[in-house]
This record gives structure tokens, sequence and C-alpha cells, in this order.
């Protein structure tokens, strides 16, 4: 008997678990576009990203909390004896904020970590709703990664890519309830093999 009960209340468990695991599933980042080339003496990288915001993070951006991002492309030289050398890296942090008296939303751009207190070179734009907002974040467009003459035509060379939510960034009460919480772990990576693309 107690093992019959033991049996039921673990498969409901699992009925009421899986909207959940569902809702997680559906926070994962999607690449659709990643390319680079070689241009007036540069190196640029395109990219489109495809996300939904779970609803834990949309909630906070509603009550005012702003929501960071972070791009980065580490262009490495590969060695088999050691660790990759780092030839250039390139970051894009961008800040996404609700303004209630606005009813708009305003998106920071900065290849600077972005601080309350610091100036630095920052763009902004504002959007009338969080779609448009979350599609500027989405996409990148020919972003000027390295220089060309810091790459060796002779060397195996990649450029490592990354996005992610920085949870870090948020208040310290926000990152003690997101620690551990599948919802505000939006991540992906990818990697691309200079030496291939060039071959094309």
């Amino acid at each position: 008997m107690r093992f019959k009960q033991a049996l039921i209340r673990g498969l409901t468990a699992l009925i009421f678990a899986l909207p959940i695991a569902a809702a997680h599933a559906n926070t994962r980042v999607e690449l659709t576009e990643l390319q680079v080339e070689r241009a007036d003496g540069a190196l640029y990288l395109s990219a489109q990203l495809h996300f939904s915001l779970p609803a834990t993070v949309e909630d906070a951006l509603n009550k005012g909390i702003p929501i960071y991002f972070v791009a980065s492309a580490e262009t490495v030289r590969e060695r088999w004896y050691w660790y990759d050398r780092e030839i250039a890296s390139a970051h894009r942090y961008m800040r996404v904020t609700y303004q209630p008296l606005t009813r708009r939303w305003r998106l920071n751009l900065s290849p600077e970590p972005l601080v309350n207190a610091g100036l630095g070179v920052t763009f902004t734009q504002y959007f009338d709703t969080l779609a448009e907002a979350l599609a500027s974040i989405q996409r990148m467009a020919r972003w000027r990664i390295a220089a060309l003459s810091d790459l060796d035509p002779a060397a195996r060379q990649s450029v490592k890519f990354r996005f992610r939510l920085d949870a870090s960034q948020l208040p310290r009460t926000f990152q003690m309830g997101a620690v551990g919480e599948s919802d505000w772990a939006l991540s992906i990576e990818r990697q691309i093999d200079l030496t291939t693309e060039a071959a094309r």
C-alpha cells in the first residue's frame, strides 16, 4: 500500500514538473547565423540570435530592473603544444531598461562594461516595445572584432563567439534569487575556424 501511494505521488510530481521543464527548455538561445568577413583591413563578425525572455526576466524588466547581456568574440591562434594564444578580443555590453514615465524601452550598447558611474562610449537607442529592443540585441551586423594585420595566414586560427545574460549585474537581492535559476542562464557559445572560412 505504501509503495502504491509513493508511486502515485512520484507520478503526480512528474506530471506537474513537465510544464516547468518545457518552460525552461524554451529559454535556450539559438544561433541562426554566424559568419566572419575580411574587409577594409579588419575582421568583421555578423550573427543572428533567437531567444525569448522567460517570464521571470520579463517581470524584473517591467519592475524597472535593468537586464544586462554580454557578447564576446575572441580571436585565437591554435597551438597543439599549449593553450590557444589570444590574438584579439572584442566585447559588446548591452543593457535593457524600461522607462515607466515614457513607457519606452532603452537599450545601451558599449564596448566597455556598463556602470552607472562611468561615462564611457555608450550608444543609446529607444524602442516602443520590448520585442523591438530584443530584436536589436539579437542582430549583430559587421561587428569589428580584429585587425587583419593581427592575423597570421600561415597559422591555424579561430574565433570563439559567446553570448550570455549577465546575471552578475543584477541588484544583490535579485542575484541571490537568480543563483541556480535556469531562467537566468541564457547563453550560447560557438567557434568559427578561420582557416576553413578563408578557404571558401
